[in-house]
């Protein structure tokens, strides 16, 4: 597996404790993590393999470190290269806009020449609605500190090892 850039945006450390469960999981050696508070969006240039993190606050503001950095990636080339999306909502408080901030990044990228790895099943979640929810699924790894936190190792262990087989 050729090297993985983890860039996430965190407010609490939840996005940063999951960075780092998921380096953790596809292997140190492998994974190298930014905080976008921190990092310039042309530091992506330097992976092949990328994996966003973002939470989703209130009714569906993303978590604003990340806001900033999406807006400067939008003048990166990112043709050719291979992204994961991962982020933390709460289902039960917001419904309507659960993990909202994966939804709003796959949509800034889709259409960038790059391939958006990673979608996870909507079984186990309970929520009204989510702009992550593309065709059945989302667009990535949607975690849920506040009501499901014992489900969040398992569900990154899952996650990563199906991401082991698609980056390459």
């Amino acid at each position: 597996m050729q090297s993985v850039g983890i860039f996430y945006g965190s407010s609490t450390g939840n996005t940063e404790s999951a960075a780092k469960l998921i380096q953790e999981a596809l292997g140190k050696e492998n994974v190298q993590i930014f905080d976008v508070a921190n990092t310039s969006s042309d530091e992506t240039a330097n992976y092949n393999n990328l994996i966003f993190g973002a939470s989703t606050w209130g009714l569906g503001d993303m978590q604003e470190d990340f806001e900033e950095f999406l807006s400067d990636l939008s003048n990166e080339n990112l043709e050719g290269k291979k992204i994961a999306l991962y982020g933390y909502g709460d289902q039960e408080t917001y419904p309507d806009t659960f993990v909202d901030a994966i939804g709003d990044i796959y949509n800034e990228l889709v259409d960038k020449g790059c391939e958006i790895i990673g979608f996870v099943s909507t079984d186990g979640y309970e929520y009204d609605e989510s702009k992550a929810e593309i065709e059945g699924q989302f667009a990535g790894l949607a975690l849920d500190e506040e009501n499901q936190s014992g489900l969040t190792n398992d569900r990154i262990i899952e996650w990563t090892g199906k991401l082991k087989e698609q980056f390459v």
